[in-house]
């Protein structure tokens, strides 16, 4: 795109006086596009402040200073320097000020590495909006090219580039990427930019306080109650309520006692994230276990086991040797209380040996935290016990942008409370083309945006992306989720491993070759894993095929 005029820094300048106003203006209006237009440049070295009015960089020319003394100035019969502005009139010395200017400036850029090796030119002039300047003016160190009164202005930017091409010091005219280098030097280096980390953060921790009261509110309720359903959409805090309840329980206080407590789910990266929160290194008394559905059955006595492929082993034959075990524990193996987290994906069958897991299969506790349309795999179960429901209609993790673009999907209307955040991107892909290496620059854009490894993940809802398939077959599946914490990273995984987990930023990479029975329920798990910055890559018609148009619609898809 070609500029229509010349490059402004900074675009629109808030000067002192309406007279330098109008020759910064007269200048932008008729300069060419190739030169750049520098206002009010301050600057500070050992000596002094300086502050310069206008600085015009003009390739080919020069780079020219510009001092503009705005109402009456004129110059006595002793050579001194006057200004009448306002009904009042002082002494002044506008050349010494514009080289004072000059001079700082040319040792401010030289003195960045980045600069030309050349000694480029540098002139200074003096611009008098509202004096007129004698044909005949003349100073011995102020040549009348170099001072612009008010009959000069209209030809202003021809005088500049003329006043440009004198060399009395035979330094080179600077080359246009030269002119750009200098105007970058000028503006500073290693700058404090938005920083998105910090943004982040700061919604965090409006989140956790939000978050605070709520679990204090929930567990005030459940101290009351022993076996309660606690359902609500993803962001709704539930499984950072869970591992909360868990504490809790195994903590005691305020007139209860304290419990041996079981805190389960069925995903792997769910429960390294639940041993991680309460390592013996945070808290003294923990939960007496902790990990997955079939970490448990080791953890009661099982000791072989089918193939993941084997579902008549996983469904039928696992829970009902865990019963029969379950039964057979002493009471001081028994628990009080088993809380699971992420519930829609166990199985019928797998709640019986829960529940004979418990000293008191009656009454013993259990809480229980579901999200029904978070449901992706191919099982159906609910407790056999009946269970007190508890609502929670607040997202409070994601921003308000990424929660509005899967609300259509939630289990019940939601009320996002995560705070504002960046607008959620969509890139599409055409229709039947692997969408990964559009994805993968989608990372490098977050990382230019300021976001660091730590906080991006690359979420696939169809085939494993090949780092997540390389670092699981290398590291196995306890190494490859012990990568989910590395601070030096982009986590890369499945939807199908990542609920109840979040990172900052995350791209979601829709790469589905079709739409199966649990289509819908990936994409609400994939959309909602970020909390601040999100971007979905994908065909825009398998998005509606598999979210509906309502999502399709809202990302701007369809």
């Amino acid at each position: 795109m070609t500029r229509s005029g010349p490059t402004l820094l900074p675009p629109d300048p808030s000067f002192g006086h309406p007279s330098e106003a109008e020759v910064w203006r007269q200048i932008v209006d008729h300069a060419p596009a190739h030169w750049t237009v520098i206002a009010c440049q301050h600057l500070t070295d050992e000596e002094r402040e300086y502050e310069i009015d206008i600085i015009v960089l003009i390739p080919d020319h020069a780079i020219v200073v510009l001092e503009v003394k705005s109402g009456s100035v004129w110059i006595d019969e002793t050579g001194q320097w006057w200004q009448g502005r306002s009904g009042a009139e002082h002494r002044i010395d506008p050349l010494r000020q514009v080289e004072l200017g000059k001079y700082a400036a040319r040792r401010y850029v030289e003195k960045d590495p980045r600069r030309s090796r050349r000694r480029l030119r540098w002139c200074h002039a003096l611009v008098l909006p509202n004096s007129r300047v004698a044909d005949d003016f003349a100073l011995p160190d102020l040549p009348r090219s170099m001072v612009h009164g008010r009959d000069d202005i209209a030809g202003l930017v021809d005088r500049l580039a003329a006043a440009g091409q004198a060399n009395p010091e035979g330094h080179a005219a600077p080359r246009e990427d030269e002119c750009d280098l200098v105007a970058e030097i000028l503006r500073g280096r290693s700058l404090p930019l938005r920083d998105v980390v910090a943004a982040a953060a700061e919604r965090g921790d409006e989140v956790t306080s939000r978050l605070t009261a709520e679990q204090a509110m929930i567990l005030k309720v459940t101290r009351l109650l022993n076996r309660v359903e606690i359902r609500g959409g993803a962001g709704s805090g539930k499984t950072v309520l869970a591992l909360a309840q868990a504490r809790a329980l195994t903590r005691g206080g305020d007139g209860r006692a304290k419990q041996r407590v079981a805190l389960l789910c069925y995903s792997i990266g769910l429960a390294s994230y639940f041993k991680r929160e309460v390592a013996p290194d945070k808290y003294n008394r923990r939960p007496a276990f902790v990990g997955t559905f079939e970490d448990f059955a080791r953890h009661i006595g099982l000791e072989e086991f089918g193939t993941r492929q084997d579902a008549a082993f996983w469904e039928q034959e696992l829970p009902d040797r865990m019963a029969e075990l379950a039964a057979e524990l002493p009471d001081g193996k028994k628990f009080d209380a088993i809380i699971v987290d992420e519930a829609q994906d166990f199985a019928d069958s797998w709640w019986v040996p829960l529940v004979r897991s418990l000293v008191d299969e009656e009454e013993g506790g259990l809480y229980v935290y579901s999200d029904e349309n978070q449901r992706v795999f191919p099982r159906f179960g609910r407790p056999p016990v009946q269970l007190v429901p508890l609502v929670l209609d607040h997202n409070l993790r994601n921003t308000q942008q990424i929660a509005d673009v899967f609300s259509s999907l939630t289990p019940m209307r939601m009320r996002a409370l995560g705070g504002q955040g960046p607008e959620v991107t969509f890139i599409p892909t055409p229709a039947g083309e692997d969408p990964q290496a559009a994805a993968d620059d989608q990372v490098d854009a977050l990382l230019d945006e300021g976001w660091r490894d730590e906080d991006i993940a690359l979420i696939t809802t169809g085939r494993r992306h090949p780092v997540q398939a390389e670092l699981q077959e290398d590291e196995g599946q306890e190494g490859y989720w012990a990568s989910f914490w590395d601070k030096d990273s982009v986590f890369y995984g499945h939807v199908l491993g990542c609920k109840g987990l979040e990172r900052r930023a995350v791209v979601l990479c829709v790469n589905d070759t079709g739409v199966h029975d649990r289509s819908k329920e990936k994409l609400y798990v994939g959309l909602s894993r970020a909390t601040d910055r999100l971007v979905v890559v994908g065909d825009p018609e398998m998005i509606a095929a598999m979210g509906g148009i309502d999502v399709a619609r809202r990302l701007g898809a369809g």
